[in-house]
């Protein structure tokens, strides 16, 4: 799903995943570098968010997953500041190298949106920061995985655009 069929789909459903229910989303510094810095992020994707679930579970030694689900109320999102990434492209290799880095200090945005530079592709990002592969390169590589997306929101006004609706059950 791309970012525009977000902004025209009124029902559009997102998905977070953790190790408990978050029925009330906040804003966390996170304990590493993330893609897209601080935030809450989320995804379109239920494969995703299972995926990341485990991967918190997994993380914080305990013993249950869990997917919130929300809606988003379109007309509070669409007033939003918002960085798009629709592919792996210079820009989005670049943004997601310096918050990983931690030395982002570009514009600041409520809603960010893009492909998960996830941990299996770590290894090439860290090749592209050592200057091992050139920009062209890595996004090459990075092109030829299916990279699912993520939706942070990095501000308390954005997370008023979100509804809980309850959690995914298998």
């Amino acid at each position: 799903m791309e970012y525009k069929d977000i902004l025209n789909n009124k029902n559009t459903i997102i998905y977070h995943g953790s190790d408990t229910i978050v029925d009330i989303p906040i804003i966390k510094q996170p304990v590493r570098a993330l893609d897209f810095g601080a935030g809450f992020y989320t995804t379109t994707n239920i494969n995703q968010a299972k995926s990341f679930a485990k991967k918190v579970m997994n993380r914080n030694k305990t013993s249950e997953t869990h997917i919130s689900i929300y809606s988003i109320n379109i007309n509070i999102f669409k007033k939003l500041s918002s960085c798009i990434f629709n592919k792996p492209d210079k820009h989005w290799l670049d943004f997601v190298s310096d918050n990983r880095n931690e030395t982002y200090n570009g514009k600041l945005y409520d809603v960010i949106f893009g492909p998960v530079a996830n941990d299996t592709i770590f290894r090439t990002f860290i090749a592209y920061q050592n200057g091992i592969l050139s920009e062209a390169e890595t996004i090459k590589r990075l092109k030829i995985r299916r990279l699912f997306n993520q939706l942070v929101f990095t501000t308390e006004e954005a997370l008023k655009c979100l509804s809980f609706k309850g959690e995914y059950k298998e």
